[in-house]
């Protein structure tokens, strides 16, 4: 199976970059992760919200596929401890899924559309966090879900 981290924009902070590429270069003794990044939508200034994220949502829901599985990092998704993530994702794993698609939206969130279309949700926190952050923060839980999957030292319950 192969992770893959979707995501709207790139990523422009250097800290976030460099705490990002740590946990990339750490994930692939696991598994198989890559980070796809969907154009920011531009002249947002003459856009409504709702545009925005239209314009958004059809190039998210370009990954809705068969081969797919979909999972919104949203903060109205269900909350998991690191060791209850671990789980989720050796379900997953075992699961035959080809594609473990996890995607961070927008400035403003997802489209109904994109909610209609995916049916799973992952919040990191209840807490809101910039777009940067979150990145870095998901990678860091997918790493310290392999680790507790193979029971290895790094996470201490």
């Amino acid at each position: 199976m192969k992770v893959i981290l979707l995501q709207v924009g790139k990523t422009t902070e250097s800290y976030a970059e460099k705490a990002i590429s740590v946990y990339v270069e750490r994930l692939k003794h696991y598994l198989s992760f890559q980070i796809e990044t969907v154009p920011e939508v531009k002249a947002v200034k003459s856009l409504t919200e709702a545009q925005v994220k239209g314009r958004e949502a059809e190039a998210i829901l370009q990954w809705v596929k068969p081969e797919n599985l979909v999972v919104l990092l949203d903060e109205r998704g269900a909350e998991r401890t690191s060791e209850e993530f671990a789980a989720w994702m050796q379900k997953k794993m075992a699961s035959g899924v080809k594609n473990l698609v996890f995607v961070i939206g927008g400035p403003y969130g997802f489209s109904s559309k994109v909610y209609d279309a995916v049916s799973e949700r992952i919040s990191l926190s209840k807490m809101t966090f910039s777009h940067q952050m979150v990145r870095v923060f998901f990678i860091e839980q997918l790493y310290r879900a392999m680790t507790i999957l193979n029971h290895e030292p790094y996470h201490h319950s």
